[in-house]
């Protein structure tokens, strides 16, 4: 058997943030307010779905899901971003950012995969409406759940062992604020060819195979829409499709052009403004777009936050 080279880099160091106290000190207030407000917006989404009786349906089972992975996704980066920027302290040890690479790429392939489903239910729901609750139930999306979870885990679990078991005994300092592929690809002092190719195939596939279902599901729904052709489908199907196909396009659009690629292309400054649109803007775009889309989510909400004013 090859023998796997082992890492003489003991910690990493996160640079491209700004070195100006200035700046630092307005970039933090910035990314804590938006942060505040991700988290925020998601577990009172989480709490309206776990509450309100109305919303206890498969599509809203399945949005509770996509708020949790929302939730995380900031909350693996963001805290230590905002060490690195009031406190100064940007290093992070070899086994913490082997972590935090886990967590992150398990809880980004997680999301596409549930977007996917969450595809596969909004087709059900307009395509075979009658038969909806006997096709999607509690069983099968508890399931589906499930499976999202482990498949982004079992993924990330291969992406994180193709990376840190490089050898890295050079450089240590990556060009992001956090511990992601192409940032550290390239600190290793050994050939990354083949794992590239490895890592991009994988994402290939399952990127490609999650987008088709996505993609087909729609599809169809855009033919049954059409077959129909009655007063107000347009406008029925949209309140039910818009707010995720806003969701599906803002966020693989951000990944796809962070992960499907070579890492000769990677650009440092580029790659930071894109990581923080899928890192933190579009979690805190998440549960926004389908409050304002949605009416039983408004009024759920509308319900939580009087009775937190009640409590308080």
């Amino acid at each position: 058997m090859q023998r796997v080279n082992l890492s003489t880099v003991s910690e990493f160091v996160f640079v491209g943030l700004s070195d100006a106290a200035e700046i630092r000190l307005l970039l933090f207030a910035l990314f804590l307010l938006l942060y505040l407000a991700t988290v925020a917006g998601n577990i009172t989404l989480l709490v309206a779905i776990r509450t309100d009786s109305h919303l206890h349906s498969p599509m809203y089972f399945l949005l509770g899901n996509l708020s949790l992975l929302d939730l995380l996704c900031p909350t693996i980066t963001v805290p230590k971003m905002l060490g690195a920027l009031l406190l100064e302290h940007k290093k992070i040890s070899f086994s913490g950012c082997l972590f935090q690479h886990f967590a992150l790429i398990a809880v980004v392939g997680t999301e596409i995969f549930l977007l996917t489903v969450m595809a596969y239910d909004r087709y059900v729901a307009v395509c075979h409406p009658l038969r909806y609750p006997s096709i999607m139930s509690a069983k099968l999306c508890a399931q589906l759940a499930l499976g999202t979870w482990a498949t982004g885990l079992l993924n990330s679990l291969l992406h994180t062992s193709l990376v840190f078991t490089l050898s890295f005994c050079g450089p240590n300092k990556i060009q992001q604020y956090y511990c992601d592929i192409p940032p550290v690809l390239a600190l290793s002092c050994s050939s990354t060819h083949s794992r590239e190719l490895v890592i991009l195939l994988v994402a290939g596939v399952l990127g490609s195979a999650a987008c088709a279902v996505t993609v087909v599901s729609y599809m169809y729904i855009l033919l049954e829409i059409l077959a129909r052709n009655s007063p107000g489908i347009w406008h029925k199907a949209f309140s039910t499709c818009g707010s995720h196909l806003t969701v599906v396009c803002l966020f693989y659009g951000t990944t796809i052009c962070t992960y499907v690629r070579p890492s000769f292309t990677y650009s440092p400054h580029r790659d930071r403004v894109v990581s923080m649109l899928y890192g933190m803007v579009t979690p805190l775009l998440n549960p926004i777009i389908y409050s304002l889309r949605n009416r039983e989510v408004k009024c759920a909400l509308k319900r939580v936050i009087s009775w937190v004013r009640r409590a308080l």
